[in-house]
């Protein structure tokens, strides 16, 4: 029957989608193994580079001053060294103000085009000032602004550039890591990739994925590529990525740790998944596919590790879209096969009776193993010897996102896939915390 070859192609269809989706699962399996290797350290130097932190901010007056205050108060490091530039960006509040008072430098950047309401271009603006200065500074950091960073932070990035690092990350932790539900869960997922996959690929010489707060840049990489040439919502990614395509490799300073503020509820949640999912899609139909090119021309392992990483993106709609619709249709058919309650030509019905009983029992042991080991087991181990790191007082303060941590994959993967169906704006980010 028509039927039961549609149910043949659809299967076999399937068993490609699975494949495709398993291979990053695979990936992150061999970082959770292998995590336990001992972390990366670059060698103390006596040699003091000049640092510039800067934060892009439009209308942030509930967070600045505390957060120009504080790493400008709390580091330790040379203070005549380092200093914190603020670039007030099309700002109709009291930030600029707020922030000269806490000791920042303050840049003003008023741009009336509404395409470039979003923070790169600000970024972009200070960091072009920053490499045109006459005394340039050595080091160039990027912060969001209601980030704080611990006290060692500028010097453990300086050993690092002393070391010869031109970019790198650091560690995310929370501000409010212990909030409420989506709070707890965002920190988790965030940290995942800093305990595990930046560790591992750290320690196995593969190219760290530096996007978001806390980026390093040596003042001699910005200089020779023509200063933040990235041009879309997803910007910090995209540096990540023009700069691997030149040659260069970014690094993961481990025990320098930006704490961020968290999303709190679903909208904020799906707010920045969307702004994540659309720049991701993006990036792969502008340059994944390169990155994939350059693998294959120089057998690095970065090009296709960084390749498989972002093109989580787009499984994200497969399985939003495809796993659900054909385990319905698939469910259905052999229901119907296995029951007498259609006729059959090719089998007869105990053989789809034994199908659709070998498909719960293995897809359940499936989902069961992956919400266990993806979900709880990393989230626990995480809790139990990050939790410092995190953002966390102690320990039982992360055990309730840890139980239900499946929960927000699904929410996760779910909201990814809407933002890499969408193209959202660039509003005002909503501040938990002062």
């Amino acid at each position: 029957m028509w039927y039961e070859i549609l149910y043949r192609v659809l299967s076999i269809i399937n068993y490609v989608v699975l494949i495709i989706i398993a291979i990053p699962v695979l990936v992150q399996l061999l970082y959770v193994l292998f995590s336990w290797v001992k972390k990366k350290k670059f060698p103390k130097s006596e040699n003091k580079g000049r640092i510039a932190y800067i934060i892009p901010a439009h209308n942030e007056e509930d967070v600045i001053y505390q957060t120009v205050k504080d790493c400008l108060e709390n580091q330790d490091y040379p203070k005549e060294l380092f200093d914190v530039y603020v670039v007030a960006d099309n700002c109709t509040d009291k930030t600029a103000l707020l922030a000269k008072e806490a000791g920042a430098k303050v840049l003003i950047h008023n741009d009336p085009d509404p395409t470039h309401h979003m923070a790169l271009y600000p970024l972009k603006y200070g960091i072009n000032y920053l490499i045109n200065l006459d005394n340039p500074y050595d080091i160039i950091i990027h912060l969001d602004a209601d980030n704080h960073i611990n006290k060692e932070f500028s010097s453990l990035m300086n050993d690092a550039y002393q070391s010869g690092v031109d970019f790198a990350r650091p560690y995310e932790g929370a501000l409010n890591a212990t909030q409420n539900f989506y709070t707890k869960a965002c920190t988790l997922f965030y940290t995942f990739d800093s305990r595990y996959g930046s560790r591992v690929r750290e320690r196995l010489g593969i190219a760290a994925h530096v996007n978001g707060s806390g980026a390093m840049m040596s003042q001699r990489m910005l200089k020779k590529c023509g200063g933040y040439d990235a041009v879309s919502i997803s910007d910090d990614a995209e540096f990540n990525f023009n700069r691997m395509l030149e040659g260069y490799k970014g690094h993961f300073v481990e025990d320098a740790v930006v704490y961020e503020d968290m999303p709190s509820s679903f909208k904020d949640t799906l707010n920045r998944n969307k702004r994540i999912g659309s720049g991701g899609m993006k990036l792969l139909k502008t340059k994944l596919m390169t990155m994939l090119k350059k693998f294959f021309v120089t057998g690095r392992i970065s090009y296709i590790e960084m390749f498989l990483t972002y093109i989580f993106n787009f499984l994200t709609i497969i399985l939003c879209t495809w796993i659900p619709l054909f385990y319905i249709y698939n469910f259905i058919f052999l229901g119907y096969a296995a029951y007498d309650m259609i006729p059959l030509s090719m089998y007869d019905s105990s053989y789809y009776y034994t199908i659709l009983w070998n498909t719960i029992i293995i897809g359940a042991s499936i989902i069961v193993a992956l919400f266990v080991f993806f979900g709880i087991l990393q989230g626990l181990i995480l809790a139990i010897v990050d939790y410092k790191k995190i953002g966390a007082k102690n320990r039982r303060e992360l055990l309730s996102a840890v139980f239900l941590f499946p929960v927000f994959l699904i929410l996760y993967a779910t909201t990814l896939c809407i933002g890499s169906l969408s193209k959202p704006s660039w509003g005002k980010v909503k501040r938990n915390t002062n």
